[in-house]
């Protein structure tokens, strides 16, 4: 798992700072949240890079997504157990099919309504970085390795985690204030800069 958490940050953070450091000094203060859009030429390129991007949204929304569904169709399943024995039609599970149908199809309009979605995204992001890029992995190493309270291993343990919890609550604060602006001027169904 260390490893892992390792890796995964550390590629995430190479990833981010290369897109931030890039994307300022290709346009300065007025860098684009989503960095492709500040692009146009070559096309091919940029309309490759969008559906790359498609590609791995679709694919992550799905994965986060399993254990929402399975604990919606066991829950249907429990309460309704002849409903759900009796919809499958030639191997195929219509409660499931038109649940996750529906879904999905709600979620897409919701994102299409918010046109302020990299604030809404820094609020969500803000959200799941301390507890589970830093908060729990650091007290689980410190139960692990059974390092005692206020040693200088814990107390840079605790401060690491007290750095990032500021960080955080700080992007938490400015994807707040991204709403708030982007609701000034909210017009449905269009995007604004």
């Amino acid at each position: 798992m260390r490893q892992a958490s390792v890796l995964g940050v550390a590629t995430t953070t190479a990833f981010y700072m290369l897109c931030g450091c890039l994307g300022y000094s290709a346009f300065g203060n007025a860098a684009p949240g989503d960095i492709l859009s500040g692009f146009y030429e070559p096309y091919w390129l940029v309309d490759f890079a969008n559906v790359c991007i498609v590609i791995h949204l679709v694919g992550g929304f799905q994965v986060f997504l399993q254990p929402l569904f399975a604990a919606v169709e066991a829950d249907v399943a429990a309460r309704w157990p002849a409903c759900s024995a009796r919809e499958r039609r030639g191997g195929v599970d219509v409660f499931r099919l038109l649940w996750r149908t529906a879904f999905v199809a709600l979620i897409t309009l919701c994102a299409v309504l918010l046109p302020f979605f990299n604030s809404i995204l820094g609020i969500l992001g803000s959200i799941g970085f301390w507890p589970l890029t830093v908060f729990f992995p650091v007290e689980m190493y410190i139960r692990q390795q059974q390092i005692p309270r206020f040693s200088a291993t814990w107390l840079a343990l605790q401060a690491l985690s007290i750095f990032c919890f500021v960080i955080t609550v700080a992007a938490g604060a400015a994807s707040v204030q991204g709403v708030r602006d982007s609701l000034k001027t909210y017009v449905p169904f269009q995007t604004r800069s």
